[in-house]
């Protein structure tokens, strides 16, 4: 095997993702949930991982791994992707409440909202928030995944030494 050639595709490799992933045309993944069909299937993931979040951090109470700092911040972490996943729920249902004539634009990042149009707009909006309790339920299931993992490493050593 060339090692000079070898070392040429894989820089070439690591410069050509980047660009891909950062220069795209368009953002095909980006899902809409037209007709009811689409938005009922969305909800019902909601409710399932509701109740998976729920189960596990109910098993890792009544395990008793929350005495470890790792296991808390993920069982953390299961509380906040169940506030998510009800904040998210509500703000679907109030989206279907709100008048096609509230929103100007696509359902991407070009929509826009006229405040004053309805009543239910302000609830709306404050729901699409949902991030503020989402990536820190994202935050505290990395934090809580790491701390496990240099737990493991730590008690590796002490018994390897």
């Amino acid at each position: 095997m060339d090692n000079p050639s070898c070392l040429r595709k894989s820089i070439l490799l690591c410069l050509t993702i980047p660009l891909v992933l950062l220069l795209p045309g368009q953002g095909a993944a980006f899902q809409s949930h037209p007709g009811p069909e689409g938005l009922y299937a969305h909800q019902l993931a909601h409710v399932f991982f509701i109740f998976a979040m729920g189960i596990l951090a109910y098993w890792l109470q009544q395990n008793r791994l929350t005495v470890q700092a790792g296991w808390r911040l993920i069982q953390a972490a299961c509380l906040l992707f169940i506030l998510w996943n009800t904040v998210a729920m509500a703000g679907h249902y109030v989206e279907e409440l709100i008048p096609r004539a509230s929103l100007a634009g696509d359902p991407d990042w070009t929509q826009r909202i006229r405040l004053s149009a309805n009543r239910w707009v302000p609830v709306f909006y404050v729901l699409k928030l949902d991030h503020l309790v989402s990536v820190p339920a994202m935050i505290c299931l990395f934090l809580g995944i790491r701390r496990l993992y240099k737990d493991t490493i730590a008690q590796e050593s002490r018994t390897d030494g």
